[in-house]
């Protein structure tokens, strides 16, 4: 069958196919008729002719600068050639460090391969920093093998053994990763290879690394191991860990008895971070109200309670769904100097959206707003949620089409959650709206709703919609189901509208 017309039929040219109850506005060409525009750019001052510049000697220190203000790893590894160059040049451990650093960052871990195979055969002098940097980068790409891979490097091109911090940084990245089996592997390793000697560092790991595997009587071995050595002590954070690990399992009595150990025998102070760790443990065991108690404990025995403590407290009633103490909370943090942070208010303007108070929610979003707090991508979807159940529909689709205006980074989820409450409420003419607001800053509705908005255009006798969203969705690499296909050319055949039957058949077929 022969195309009519172009391959991709915008929704623009299918309305010239159909007598649209919507006026469809293209996804390319959308513009909001109420909100305002972004400024455009200021062009900067400059001609079209430059001087030709005296090319100069680049030095190390020159090398680095450029390499590190330039975002692009490919023109990064341009310049760290282009210097190499030079006569009687040679990199050294600066210029090799920043330029791993600017790929690992950029997530060219195929060009860090070669560079680092090619280190091997340079002849300066490394430091085992390069390593453990690239570690953290691996770790935070889920790359957990690399990450021993590069510990596994420091022997050969730094021409050392690792230093107890390599050592630590490698372990603790690995259980922080809960690679448990990976990290059993590394310190037998270690251990039989590099004659390792611990220290409080990589005990303290220790005993997080049985406390993440549940065993904490495997941990409390492990301080007692610490305590018979010469070179080590159990800390505050030793007894964190393992308050931490009897409280996930559910211990918490035993947590208060070596909260009381610390304090009588080792005489270490607690800190907030230590605190909070009871707070978390009460609140989950229900007893928030034993919780609260925790912060007047603090202030008499001299530990200010922090922003975290009182973010705790808040989730703590919000989960039992007592707004009104969640509320106090906030307040008495305010009043105490603390300036609450994004993670508290949105504690907050969740637990009121939960209670159906959408509006005191969106009175705090505001308030972020004045006092320079950003609410994230999760702030707003908690808004977006609360209006959607409170039927506000029309709110929610004017927030999400102001908000990138105001500054707002607004995720796919966020326009995927009000479009679902959309269809699921029947309001078909506002989920077109919200289809093109979609597509044109790009942003695919989910598969299943997508499809389930087309349907629902059939089923309501809307077979012109129907096909310009879907001609949308097409521009988008969008791919309908069978059922749907089948539905929206029986809608238009029933119209007698063969042309365009015959138009989405020839789609079909090039899908």
């Amino acid at each position: 069958m022969k195309a009519i017309g172009h391959k991709t039929c915008s929704l623009c040219s299918s309305s010239r196919l159909f007598s649209s109850s919507v006026q469809w506005i293209s996804p390319l060409h959308y513009q909001s008729r109420n909100s305002p525009r972004p400024d455009a750019p200021i062009e900067r001052d400059g001609t079209s002719e430059q001087v030709p510049r005296k090319h100069k000697y680049i030095s190390h220190e020159s090398a680095v600068n450029l390499i590190k203000q330039e975002k692009d790893a490919r023109r990064a590894l341009e310049i760290f050639n282009k210097v190499s160059d030079q006569k009687g040049f040679n990199h050294n451990n600066s210029t090799y460090a920043v330029l791993l650093h600017r790929l690992a960052v950029c997530k060219k871990f195929e060009t860090v391969d070669a560079i680092i195979h090619q280190m091997k055969y340079e002849t300066c002098k490394f430091h085992e920093g390069i390593f453990t940097n690239l570690m953290k980068h691996y770790s935070k790409s889920s790359l957990h093998e690399k990450v021993l891979e590069m510990f596994d490097a420091i022997l050969p091109i730094v021409r050392e053994k690792p230093s107890l911090n390599a050592i630590s940084t490698c372990l603790n990245l690995l259980v922080e990763a809960k690679q448990i089996e990976l990290a059993k592997e590394f310190l037998l390793n270690v251990q039989k290879h590099l004659d390792l000697k611990p220290n409080t560092c990589i005990f303290n790991i220790l005993v997080k690394y049985h406390c993440r595997k549940g065993d904490v009587e495997a941990a409390f071995v492990v301080v007692e191991e610490m305590r018979k050595s010469r070179v080590s002590h159990p800390n505050l954070i030793t007894y964190s860990t393992l308050m931490d690990g009897l409280c996930r399992c559910g211990r918490l009595q035993d947590a208060l008895d070596l909260f009381e150990k610390m304090l009588a025998k080792d005489q270490i102070p607690p800190d907030a971070l230590t605190y909070n760790i009871l707070i978390n443990a009460f609140y989950r065991a229900g007893k928030v109200d034993r919780a609260r108690n925790i912060i007047g404990f603090m202030r008499k025995n001299g530990c200010q309670p922090n922003i975290v403590n009182y973010t705790a407290l808040m989730n703590g009633f919000c989960k039992e769904g007592r707004v009104g103490d969640a509320k106090e909370v906030f307040h008495e943090m305010k009043g105490v100097g603390l300036k609450p942070d994004v993670v508290g208010y949105t504690t907050l303007i969740n637990s009121f959206c939960r209670a159906g108070k959408v509006d005191e929610g969106i009175e705090l979003l505001e308030e972020m707003k004045d006092k320079g707090c950003k609410a994230d991508d999760v702030t707003i979807k908690i808004i977006l949620g609360g209006l959607c159940r409170a039927s506000r529909l029309s709110e929610a689709f004017d927030m999400l089409e102001r908000l990138p205006y105001d500054g707002v980074h607004l995720s796919k989820e966020s326009y995927r959650i009000v479009l679902n409450f959309l269809c699921k409420e029947g309001e078909l003419e506002k989920a077109m709206d919200l289809l093109g607001l979609m597509l044109a800053r790009r942003f695919v509705p989910h598969f299943a709703t997508s499809n389930e908005l087309i349907v629902q255009l059939c089923e309501a006798g809307k077979a012109a919609d129907a096909a310009l969203a879907l001609f949308g969705l097409l521009e988008m690499s969008f791919k309908p189901e069978p059922r749907t296909w089948s539905m929206l050319i029986d809608v238009i055949c029933r119209e007698r509208k063969l042309l365009p039957a015959f138009q989405l058949l020839d789609e079909l077929v090039l899908q």
